[in-house]
C-alpha cells in the first residue's frame, strides 16, 4: 500500500501528470487529462489572453460521475486508519476448523 507521502503533490506537480486530484481543504476535485488538443492559435489571436495561465473553456464537466466516485472511494477505502488489506479478509482453513468445532446452540424448549 502506498503511503499518503507517495500521493500528496503540488500544483504544478500535478497539472503536469494526469490522474484526480482532491483537495483536502477546499474538498475540490480536479481532472488532469492531457488527451485533448487545442489548437494553440486560438490563443495566439487573441490578445486578452496573452500570459493567461488559466483558460476556462466551459462551465461544462466532462467526467464520468460514477468513475469519478468509484476512484475516490477507492481512495478512502486504501487510505482509512486501521484499513484491512483485502486478502487478509479471507477466511483461513484454520478459520474455517474452528467455526465447524463448535457447538451449536440448542434452541429454547419454552419458545417452542
Amino acid at each position: 500500500m502506498a503511503g499518503p507521502e507517495e500521493n500528496i503533490y503540488e500544483v504544478e506537480e500535478m497539472l503536469n501528470q494526469p490522474g484526480t486530484y482532491f483537495n483536502p481543504q477546499t474538498e475540490v476535485v480536479v481532472v488532469v487529462d492531457d488527451s485533448a488538443s487545442v489548437d494553440q492559435e486560438v490563443f495566439n489571436n487573441l490578445e486578452g489572453y496573452e500570459g493567461a495561465e488559466w483558460v476556462r473553456v466551459s462551465d461544462e464537466v466532462p467526467i464520468d460521475e460514477e468513475g469519478r466516485d468509484r476512484a475516490l472511494e477507492g481512495f478512502e477505502t486504501r487510505n482509512q486508519p486501521g484499513a484491512i488489506a483485502a486478502d487478509a479478509l479471507e477466511a483461513s482453513d484454520d478459520d474455517l476448523e474452528e467455526e465447524e468445532e463448535r457447538p451449536e446452540a440448542d434452541p429454547d424448549p419454552e419458545e417452542e
